[in-house]
């Protein structure tokens, strides 16, 4: 179960030629893959991407109709490795994950596969998660594909563009024998718009054909001295064949301006961004058209040298747009400029930070010095819209950030991890300060406020390798966490195996909520909901165990009292050796995805549906707010406090309350205030239920009157 289902969006996939498509970027790509008669997709998921992951998932009827093999890897490795396939046959293949941290785990096969070289179409989308949206630390895919070599598309954030660098990847990867990223930024991924379809088409040639021929090519194998001339062909061979194939396809864009001696180079994702900045400074309009020359680099790797000297001749200045840092293509055009004796000034990170995304109002900001001292006269006069210069000031920003409260990434509400981690706090206030190696996943928001826990991150499914150093040195133990997605994706291995292997004794938590919930709630090995592709419902408990955990304990992390008791056992027993917990807790969001709507159906039905609510009696509280400061749960806030003689706000459950119990867990495990209360909203009350339920009235009615009556006589 994913968080979106495309199952009706995806009946578009069947669009044929000369047919409007309209939908979103992620299903652009996926129509742009059946058209380019692709035989094989992989991936694994991850925002901006997952997305992507999904559509195929529920595409995966008509994939089957057209022959074309869809898996959702174990990981990145996994789909980079398959890959494989384009290095002896015309497969074309296309694999997909999210950005640096995907690259980096299937950097090793990607490398290999860069070296081989490919003969079928080989094609990486990558969802680039740079900038203000991004998850991750931030870094650039450039730099892997200069350094192994692979071609780097970039398109503008536009359908029709995304859709020919599809096509134009698997074409560019079969000209060069090269395997092809396509980047996508994460605006880029969710953007909507339409474009004239293609028919699609079944693969010229498929796996079975594969598997009746086997070919073998002695010069593709990954072993000296074939690796030798690898790299040769590289240079030789494949290198100019892209750039003649870049070139005379017109891959990158030129567009014209009638200011001729100045120019700007961008990235081809950046292209909406530059347009609006450009417009705002009045140098360009709403339809592209722009008084300055613009050069599009679609391409951003390789760089074609002749046409920067095209471009750039006669020009006293061009600023080069380029996301991040370090500056490769600026770099790069000094030196191919400078070899060709053209002597355009070369600006870019003079102007522009060195750091960050490139949102409007920097590009506006930056543009403006460029364009102020390069191309004072180009400005057009007047039609300038009103926006230009509207940001708020300094001291407007100080203001509004000390009436809005900072709100950091936080667990869903009703998370099944969020009463986990309100033990941790709890027994780390009996047991002092522990190491704790976070992880990757749902669980990494415990990092953050209001359960400030965990000393460091460093990649899926790593929280256990995470805390190796410390898991021999005896005295008090480390904790490490790890999601069951991170388990299964390598976690299994580098953390749990390593331990046993090491003889560490430490503690590792793996937290089993059903799916990989981080990435939208996909299914993994262990998933217990039935799957029509899949196969799940593997025991995490028997794969800790198979690998030689003998000390492994589960618990209900919605139970913090058997989670205390568990984790104080862990933490306490004389038995030496790694010791795993598996704290169980379906994914409130999934749940809610696939409960709700039965509820709907068996209300509408006529049927008695409970639904639990949880609340806090205002006379009760003591406005202490302990729960909040445990729990952190966005339906528990504050509200003003009835009592005229109490200041203090109290805390309130708001509507969005799942019924998850976890407030009152909390206030219970941790002794505190007995205000918490649970009501049962009924539908479809029987005869009973309204029998009693006006017994009740009567009875708290009662109550009330006679204590009013109390009241009355000691006012008197």
């Amino acid at each position: 179960m994913a968080e979106r289902s495309f199952a009706s969006e995806v009946e578009t996939l069947r669009l044929g030629e000369g047919e409007v498509f309209e939908g979103e970027g992620i299903l652009a790509v996926t129509k742009a893959l059946l058209q380019s008669g692709v035989a094989y997709v992989g991936g694994y998921q991850g925002a901006p991407i997952s997305h992507l992951m999904d559509v195929l998932a529920d595409a995966e009827g008509i994939l089957n109709e057209l022959g074309v093999h869809f898996e959702a890897s174990a990981s990145e490795a996994t789909a980079a490795a398959m890959l494989a396939a384009s290095i002896n046959y015309p497969l074309r293949g296309a694999v997909t994950w999210k950005s640096t941290v995907g690259t980096n785990v299937a950097s090793d096969a990607l490398s290999n596969l860069a070296s081989a070289g490919v003969k079928g179409g080989a094609l990486i989308v990558l969802g680039e998660d740079y900038g203000e949206g991004a998850s991750i630390m931030q870094e650039r895919t450039h730099a892997f594909a200069m350094k192994s070599q692979m071609w780097l598309l970039d398109p503008r954030p536009q359908l029709p563009a995304i859709v020919a660098a599809v096509e134009h990847g698997f074409e560019l990867s079969e000209a060069s024998n090269t395997p092809v990223m396509l980047m996508l930024r994460i605006r880029a991924c969710h953007v909507f718009g339409r474009f004239v379809a293609k028919d699609n088409r079944r693969p010229s040639f498929s796996a079975a054909d594969a598997l009746a021929a086997p070919s073998r090519d002695y010069g593709r194998i990954i072993l000296p001295p074939s690796t030798y001339a690898q790299e040769r062909e590289k240079i030789e061979t494949r290198l100019p064949a892209a750039l003649r194939f870049i070139q005379e396809r017109g891959l990158n864009e030129f567009i014209p301006g009638d200011v001729t001696d100045v120019g700007i180079v961008l990235q081809g994702g950046l292209y909406n961004n530059t347009l609006r900045a450009m417009e705002l400074l009045g140098y360009a309009d709403t339809f592209g058209v722009s008084r300055i020359p613009l050069y599009i680099l679609n391409v951003t790797y390789p760089l074609v040298a002749d046409e920067w000297v095209k471009f750039c001749a006669g020009k006293r200045a061009v600023l080069i747009i380029e996301e991040g840092q370090p500056e490769f293509i600026e770099q790069a055009a000094n030196q191919m400029l400078r070899r060709q004796d053209v002597n355009a000034r070369i600006l870019g990170k003079q102007v522009l930070p060195v750091f960050g995304e490139y949102t409007v109002d920097v590009l506006r900001e930056g543009l403006g010095v460029f364009l102020s001292q390069w191309a004072p006269r180009a400005h057009t006069a007047g039609d300038v819209p009103a926006t230009r210069g509207a940001q708020v000031s300094a001291e407007g920003a100080a203001k509004l950030a000390a009436l809005v409260p900072a709100r950091p990434s936080g667990l869903c509400t009703g998370c099944p991890e969020r009463p986990f981690f309100a033990a941790m706090k709890i027994l780390q206030k009996e047991v002092g300060p522990l190491h704790i190696s976070a992880d990757i996943g749902c669980h990494s928001f415990a990092t953050l406020p209001p359960f400030n826990m965990g000393n460091s991150i460093m990649g899926y499914g790593l929280g256990a390798a995470g805390a190796s150093a410390f898991g021999t040195d005896g005295g008090k133990r480390a904790v490490s966490i790890m999601g069951d997605g991170g388990f299964w994706h390598n976690g299994l291995t580098s953390g749990i195996g390593n331990s046993v292997f090491n003889k560490h004794d430490d503690l590792t938590v793996i937290i089993d909520n059903g799916y990989s919930a981080a990435t939208g709630g996909q299914d993994i090995l262990s998933s217990r909901a039935t799957n029509e592709h899949r196969q799940g419902n593997h025991s995490i408990v028997a794969a800790a165990k198979g690998i030689g955990i003998k000390w492994v304990k589960r618990t209900s992390t919605y139970d913090m009292r058997a989670t205390l008791k568990v984790l104080r056992e862990a933490l306490h027993t004389p038995e030496r050796g790694p010791k795993v917990i598996i704290a169980d807790g379906e994914c409130q969001l999934n749940r809610q995805r696939r409960v709700r709507p039965l509820v709907r159906k068996a209300i509408e039905r006529g049927e008695r549906v409970v639904k639990e609510r949880f609340g806090i009696d205002p006379d009760t509280c003591t406005g202490d707010h302990s729960c909040i400061r445990l729990s952190g749960c966005p339906s528990l806030t504050v509200k003003e406090n009835p009592d005229p003689l109490r200041a203090d706000p109290i805390a309130h459950v708001d509507n969005s309350c799942v019924g998850c119990g976890v407030c009152g867990e909390v206030a219970d495990a941790a002794v505190l205030c007995p205000s918490f209360y649970r009501a049962d909203l009924i539908h479809n009350p029987s005869t009973w239920d309204r029998l009693l339920g006006s017994l009740r009235m009567g009875v708290i009615g009662f109550l009330q009157r006679r204590a009013e009556r109390g009241r009355l006589r000691c006012a008197l």
